[in-house]
């Protein structure tokens, strides 16, 4: 398979290209140095010139907060990169996989998020990202497939299990809210899964997350005990109790049910508890 991921230097994008050049595929691994994907003739002539089988569309402006500040760069990004990304797959006959996020919903549902519940996001990340999942459907991109993640980490690039760590290591006792829950999302877990479903071209949107949910208090303890840290030193406190607050509001709950994975036949991605001791050690070796 001739696979083109965007974003190819971030946490996705990065075990990805690892993960299906192990496969045998033939990578066109595209950072932001290589591809702008707000550039609607760079994107138009990457893709019409390599035509790739699928394209793994996993760049993105993720920076919450700064998206809040930011509105015109995080629509840029989000909305009208996957618009061109969607415009150049259709032209050039490629499969699209999309990533979204748990960010599309308000988080004030008492149960987890379905893939047929109605997205209501509350942040310009949020809103961004769901213009995304819109632009690839008002595009062309026929047949295409978006994965919904959250709680994203894995070894490269910026993220919650990085940052524990180093606090782990600082003796640090840090402090963590109690009152946002969700799914984490593990990359070596999560990658296959994108290349089985681009390999498979599966039309449709998919919730794809490892299980269990946790606050974040309760993720910042698992990490520690899978460190060798004392669990103990972290402490509960709510959102309200956040000095200084965040710009950007967080959905309370983001737990993402897989329901679409599950009546497909798919296999869920295990417990994430199961898979954040192999991270801990790739991240410590």
């Amino acid at each position: 398979m001739r696979i083109l991921v965007t974003g190819a230097g971030g946490q996705v994008g990065a075990e990805l290209v690892e993960h299906s050049s192990a496969q045998g595929d033939e990578v066109l691994a595209c950072d932001r140095s290589v591809l702008d994907i707000t550039d609607r003739d760079a994107v138009l002539g990457v893709l019409l010139s390599n035509r790739p089988d699928v394209v793994v569309h996993t760049a993105a402006w993720t920076a919450v907060d700064a998206c809040e500040a930011d509105s015109a760069r995080a629509y840029a990004a989000n909305a009208m990169g996957a618009r061109h990304v969607a415009e150049a797959c259709r032209r050039a006959g490629s499969h699209l996989v999309h990533l979204s996020t748990d960010y599309v919903f308000s988080g004030d549902k008492s149960e987890p998020y379905d893939e047929w519940d109605s997205p209501d996001p509350r942040s310009v990340y949020g809103r961004s990202k769901l213009a995304g999942e819109l632009e690839v459907a008002a595009n062309g991109a026929a047949g295409a497939t978006i994965i919904r993640i959250s709680w994203v980490c894995g070894r490269y690039g910026a993220n919650m299990v990085k940052t524990l760590l180093r606090l782990a290591d600082s003796g640090a006792e840090p402090k963590f809210v109690d009152d946002q829950i969700g799914h984490p999302t593990i990359v070596g877990d999560l990658v296959p899964v994108l290349r089985r479903m681009a390999v498979e071209r599966r039309p449709g949107l998919f919730h794809v997350t490892n299980q269990g949910a946790v606050s974040w208090y309760e993720f910042a303890r698992e990490v520690f005990s899978a460190a060798g840290a004392d669990p103990d030193r972290v402490s509960p406190i709510t959102t309200a109790q956040l000095d200084p607050p965040r710009p950007a509001p967080r959905p309370a709950n983001s737990v993402l049910a897989n329901v679409a994975m599950g009546l497909s036949g798919l296999d869920p991605l295990r417990d994430f508890r199961e898979s954040l001791p192999d991270l801990v050690a790739a991240l410590r070796g």
